[in-house]
Formats: structure tokens, sequence, C-alpha cells
């Protein structure tokens, strides 16, 4: 088995960190962009990804020490707001926390991809795409990675390099948590719409992502893959 080498932004938490266990359990080794300090897997790099210039320099540290074999765009941030209340500036931070760190992470590693015609990138999506009241900005920003996701598989499709997205639908992390509540309107009705009942786990999408990280997943791109307990498809009949 080959052993790669995965970078993760937003790499300590949910599902970034469910899915670093996981890679480094297949023998993979990973790297992880986050804000703190936290126990990891693998080598850990702290860096604000809001900030452009910090991220540009740890990127360019990064792959001048490592050859990196693809990446997982999950850092994400959520700032609920009703339409006819949405300021500005919190729209502006989501999209640039969710959306530039991505291509930022991606334009530095496509080279060496390209060189050795082998990679793979993972978006990390939202079922929030298919619409969520209070979530103008960050369904915005996670189908924006889906539109990513289907334009960089057009133009890399002949370099040995996938793209895909990966959509999860409520999953119990602290970002979901901080603005669900046990107990909430919010997360009764998310519960509501996923006819399995329940949230997810962080390593349940973890394993969604890891295949298509995976050299079996070679034939697969452009996808947007829903981990959601059915939610994406309807509601259950009861």
């Amino acid at each position: 088995m080959t052993t790669r080498t995965f970078l993760i932004t937003g790499a300590t938490k949910g599902i970034g960190q469910a899915l670093s266990e996981r890679l480094v359990r297949s023998g993979n080794r990973v790297i992880g962009l986050a804000r703190e300090d936290a126990e990891f897997p693998g080598e850990l790099v702290r860096v604000d990804l809001a900030n452009r210039d910090a991220t540009e320099a740890a990127l360019h540290d990064l792959t001048r020490r490592h050859t990196i074999d693809g990446v997982i765009n999950n850092v994400g941030l959520v700032r609920p707001q009703n339409l006819g209340n949405i300021n500005l500036d919190d729209l502006n931070d989501v999209l640039t926390l969710n959306l530039h760190p991505t291509v930022q992470t991606v334009q530095a590693l496509l080279p060496g991809m390209r060189e050795r015609r082998w990679g793979r990138i993972v978006n990390i999506s939202s079922l929030t795409v298919l619409g969520v009241a209070q979530r103008t900005a960050y369904a915005a920003a996670k189908a924006a990675l889906v539109s990513f996701a289907r334009s960089w598989a057009l133009e890399l499709a002949d370099t040995g390099i996938t793209v895909n997205a990966v959509a999860p639908g409520p999953t119990e992390t602290e970002l979901f948590r901080a603005n669900n509540p046990p107990g909430s309107e919010s997360e009764r009705r998310y519960l509501a719409a996923v006819p399995m009942g329940r949230v997810g786990k962080p390593d349940e999408i973890a394993a969604a992502i890891s295949f298509l990280l995976s050299e079996d997943a070679g034939f697969i791109t452009g996808q947007t893959l829903y981990v959601d307990g059915g939610a994406s498809i309807g509601k259950a009949p009861f």
C-alpha cells in the first residue's frame, strides 16, 4: 500500500480530527492546519486561515518541506442570520474563511500533484446547500465549494487529480452544537428532516472522505457525495 500525505484544514475538531485519525490508522501521513493547538496524530501547523498572508506563508513552508498528495478543505464558519438582518461584514467573514483557504491550498499543492500525475482534492460542503433557514452566508459558501469541485474536476480531468465534494448532514461536531444545542428548536428541525432520525458521527463522514482519497476512487471526479442519513432524498414516510 502506498503511503500518502494529506493536508487537512480545520484539522483538530470534529470531522477534521476524525479524518486525521482514520488516515493515520490506514498508514498515511497527515498535516493539519488549525488556529489552536490540540492533540493531533500528525504535523500540526497553527495558522489563522482567515489571514491570507499567514496562510500563504504556511503553505509555502509546507510545500518546500513535504510532498503532499492531496488536500481536504474542511475549515468552516457559521454565523446564522435571518434575511433582513444579514450583516455584510459577517457575510464576508463566512465567505472568506470557507472559500479563500480552499483556493490557496489547492493552488499551492497543484504544481506538485500535476508533476506526479496523482492527487486528491475533497471540499467539505454541507446539506445546507439544499436550503436551510438562517444560513444565507454559510449555504452560499458551501454551494461554492460544490461549484469549485465541478469546475476543477473538468480542468484537471487528464492530470490524474480528482476533485470531489462531500456534503454532510447534521453531524455531532462543536460547530454544529454551537448553533444547534441539544433540545433546541433548530436541532429538532434538523432531526425532523433526517429519515434516520439522528445526527451523524464524525467518523462516518470521515469514512466517506477517506474513500474518495483512496486509489480505488480514481475514476470518480466532479461529484458531490451526501452523507446525511437520507436527508437529501426526502422525508421518511412516518
